[in-house]
């Protein structure tokens, strides 16, 4: 079964639901506030098991990110990315979402992952170098796809903090734990001046 991965901007009015969830799902609240249903407090992600969710008193702009059957429903809001995602071989997946925040200057080293994954800058630049492509500067707003086969280099701005969220699909094997394989692997025990916060970290069935 082919699946893709993708990114989909919503913009809710206050108090407007977020469109019903039809597949493996994560909705994380760019601007405002998100409120999953449990409780009056805001929630900055909603994981797939998840059936309610809507805006705050303030509206919110979400981004959804769905795990679809290929070939794939309507989005009902604006695609930013979608991309194929390679799941065959696993013994079973979960649905990752959660922050990266560098240091001004801070460097990612040449690294891959257990599993692939949509990647979207929240604030200050990113220098993103896959495999042997050329460097590619993100911006805020732009998204990215990384398959976690490849190796990826990355630098930040040297002016500022800079942030991305991550939504991923990895092995469930590794709920809870890093899905980082440094290429060498001594870059695993130097400074890294890089923060990571998860939201989500939940199985999915397919």
């Amino acid at each position: 079964m082919a699946y893709s991965l993708r990114l989909i901007e919503d913009r809710l009015a206050a108090g407007a639901a977020a469109p019903p969830p039809r597949a493996p799902r994560v909705l994380y609240a760019r601007t405002g506030a998100l409120l999953d249903g449990l409780g009056p407090e805001p929630v900055p992600a909603v994981g797939p098991a998840d059936l309610v969710a809507r805006a705050g008193p303030e509206g919110a702009v979400l981004y959804r990110v769905e795990l679809v059957r290929q070939p794939p429903p309507a989005a009902g809001g604006r695609v930013l990315l979608e991309h194929p995602i390679d799941l065959t071989g696993g013994a079973g997946w979960l649905m990752r979402c959660d922050r990266v925040d560098f240091d001004p200057g801070g460097i990612a080293p040449p690294h891959r992952h257990r599993g692939g994954g949509i990647r979207c800058l929240l604030r200050g630049r990113l220098e993103v170098t896959v495999a042997e492509g050329a460097p590619r500067t993100v911006e805020p707003g732009d998204a990215w796809f990384e398959s976690g086969r490849e190796p990826v280099f990355a630098v930040a701005a040297p002016e500022g903090e800079t942030s991305f969220i991550r939504f991923s699909i990895q092995p469930v094997a590794i709920r809870g734990r890093s899905s980082i394989l440094y290429v060498d692997p001594a870059d695993a025990g130097r400074g890294r001046p890089r923060r990571y916060t998860v939201y989500v970290d939940e199985p999915i069935a397919l």
